[in-house]
Parts: C-alpha cells; structure tokens; sequence
C-alpha cells in the first residue's frame, strides 16, 4: 500500500473514513445552504450569517473544554454516536421548517447554536478517537488522511448544495431539502462505529477523573512551549482568517453579483487546494514548528491578495493556495498536539486544541461580518489576513521567551524549528 494510505490498513479506520465522507459531505451542504437560507430567502445580511456563524461556534468556545474532560471518561466510540445523533436531530427540524415555508432568522439561530453544541462535544472526542483507531507511527498519516476525506467532501458538498438549491427553485423549500439530505449523512458515522471491531481499538485505561480534570489539562498544555506556539497561530487563523463561509459568501454576493451556483462553488476550489495540501501531510513523517509558522504565513498573505482580486474567476482560481495553506497549518498543529499529548491527557489537550480553533469564531465572524457590512467585502479578508500575520509574530516571539529566557536567545530557539 502506498505510504500516503498506508492507515487505512487498519479496518476500524476504514469504516470511520468511510463514514466521514458520507457525513461530512453532507454538513457543507447544510453550511452552503444555511448561509443561502439567510442571504436570500430570509433577505439577511452579511451581520446576519456573522450571526449564524457566531452561534454555531459559540458552544464550542464555552463547552469544549469540559467535553474534553467528558471524552476522557467515556468511551469515545459510544459518545461519538450520541453527538451525531444530536446533530442530525437539529438539521431535521431545520429540514422540516424550510420545507413548510416556515423557516425564520430565529429559528436558523437556535438551530446553529444547537448543532455547535453538538460539535462542541464531538470534537474532541473525534480527534482523540483517531489515536486508538491506529499505531503511533501512524497517526501522522492518519490525520492527514482525515483531512483528506474532509475535503473531498468539502469539494463535494458545497458544489452539490448549490446546483441543488438552483434545481430546486432557490427559496427555503429547496434549502430545506438539502438540510433533509445532511440530517440523513449522519447515520453513515453511527453505522460505522457500530461495525467497528472494539478489540482492535488502542483504548488507554481509564482513570477516576476529579473536579480539578479541566485544570489539569490547562496546566499541562501551559507547560509545553511547543502547544503553547501552536494555539497562538490557531487562534489567530481560526478567529480572524477562517471565516470562508462568510468571506465567500460576501465575495460572491456583495463584490461579484454572483448566485447560489458560484458561491457553492467557491467552497469546492478552495477544497482542491485543501485536499492537496491533506494528501502531503499524509506523507509526512515529522513535523517541525518551522512548518507551521511559514503555512500560517502563507494563509495570512493569500488571503490579503485574494481580497484583491478584481474578478470571481481569479478569485476562484486563486482560492485554492487559501485552502492549500489552511490545511497544511491545521494538520501539521493537530497531529503536533496529538503525538505531543499523553494518552490519558489526549481528550483534554485536544478538546483545548478544538477550543482555540474553533472557539474564536463567536468572537471574529461577528467582528468580521460587521467589518463587511460598513467597509465592503474585500476589508474581511484584507484584515483578516493581516491579524493571522500579527499571531505569527506573536507565537515566534513567545515561543522564544519560553524556550530561552529571553528575546535574545531567538536564534537559538528557532534552530528547533
């Protein structure tokens, strides 16, 4: 078997891939279509799917860090059911609303917030789960072929969402029924758990966790420079940079007057360069810190020059380095975080990790939305690219501080890089 599939030797980890597709495929065609929804039929704003945004990742700020501590309690292939379960309960009432004409900003709000509460918990029990699916030595490979099978469907997803909701008449009914296709994707990752062989599973031993887990876990990533690092450029890209529901849909719209059609299909080219950067981390054997601080450069550069692009096809063509970027920095820091966490921390360090990724997303899509709305479309990406570059400089800074003492041993810090 090739080196960059070589995890899907284990047969638990096939199944899980497999139902990841399936799943998430679906979840783009409920983000295209949701985003639609408010833009369109419900004549919202660009605050408005700021909003939306803001509220699907709220839960994640506020609960993932106890979800963490919840993971590394409970059997991760047994909660990973309950979560998906709880997200496509939320996408079939979104489904049901549309499709009776009833759909109402309000009701698209409580449905994004309840989906992230669903996320909140599934995240880190999700990436935690992949580390007792296969060995250590192929855990790399195993996270890069996550990302890959994320951005087929994040290639798949949007382009389906947007030819659908076109097909179907462009209003809430036809929104609706791309809902009623995401809340069925949902059964494909509880099927497959199901089928898992559990004796196959790297399970560590469990342990009494007191009231003093959560502190635990933020004392033990405090004390590693290297994750330290790590969050800061997460932070950065993740709260300011990251918002490409937003920013596409802004850019679509608002800057090049385009459809549902060619906003989906936005979200399928950047995807191509997400997928390509995905397949290279799989062949990675090691990963050095230099890595991510220059990925994060890049996605803080390419998103400045996407924002001046003067047509939509440019800007589609160039939206794959975006992806490209964005995906080499996220995998290279969650299989840093990974291969850097004790099994028993795992839960915990990941769930910190789905914390600062995600979690600064209730604070930026608002942020950035509102920056849209007053200045134009092209200011979310000009600004957001300039802050990911001020958290590059802020994560080598500290870096060397806690690495050396001082600023001056940053040449010395560096050469771990």
């Amino acid at each position: 078997m090739s080196p960059t599939f070589r995890a899907l030797r284990n047969p638990n980890y096939r199944l899980y891939v497999a139902g990841s597709v399936v799943s998430n495929t679906g979840t783009w065609m409920m983000r295209v279509a949701q985003d639609w929804l408010v833009l369109q039929p419900l004549h919202g704003g660009g605050d408005a799917v700021g909003i939306v945004t803001g509220l699907q990742f709220l839960p994640v700020l506020l609960l993932t860090p106890y979800a963490g501590v919840v993971a590394d309690r409970l059997p991760k292939r047994v909660l990973l059911q309950l979560t998906q379960a709880t997200m496509g309960l939320f996408s079939l009432v979104s489904a049901i609303a549309a499709i009776t004409g009833h759909s109402s900003l309000w009701l698209v709000y409580l449905c994004a917030l309840g989906l992230g509460v669903g996320s909140a918990f599934d995240a880190p029990a999700r990436q935690s789960f992949v580390s007792e699916m296969v060995d250590r030595d192929d855990l790399t490979n195993a996270v890069g072929l996550n990302s890959a099978s994320f951005n087929v469907a994040r290639i798949l997803g949007p382009a389906l969402a947007g030819l659908l909701i076109a097909a179907w008449g462009s209003g809430q009914e036809a929104t609706g029924w791309v809902f009623a296709l995401n809340s069925v994707s949902y059964l494909a990752v509880i099927v497959q758990l199901r089928r898992m062989n559990p004796a196959l599973l790297h399970t560590p031993l469990s342990r009494v966790l007191g009231r003093g887990a959560l502190v635990e876990g933020i004392r033990y990533v405090a004390g590693r420079p290297a994750m330290l690092f790590v969050l800061i450029l997460v932070f950065f890209a993740g709260t300011f940079g990251m918002n490409f529901q937003l920013t596409s849909a802004l850019m679509a719209t608002e800057v090049f007057g385009k459809g549902a059609g060619e906003f989906g299909l936005l979200g399928s080219t950047m995807a191509i360069g997400s997928l390509t950067g995905a397949l290279m981390a799989a062949r990675r054997v090691r990963i050095r810190l230099r890595l991510l601080a220059l990925a994060a450069t890049g996605f803080g550069v390419a998103e400045i020059v996407a924002g001046s692009l003067p047509s939509y096809w440019m800007f589609a063509a160039f939206s794959p380095a975006i992806g490209f970027c964005t995906l080499t920095l996220l995998n290279s820091a969650n299989s840093t975080m990974q291969l850097s966490a004790d099994p028993l921390m795992r839960g915990r360090v990941m769930a910190l990790y789905m914390t600062v990724v995600q979690g600064g997303t209730p604070i930026g899509s608002p942020i950035i939305g509102w920056i849209g709305e007053q200045y134009g479309a092209r200011w979310t990406l000009w600004l957001g690219g300039g802050l990911v570059l001020l958290g590059v400089a802020l994560a080598v800074t500290l870096y060397a501080r806690l690495r050396e003492g001082s600023l001056s041993g940053l040449r010395k810090a560096l050469v771990t890089f």
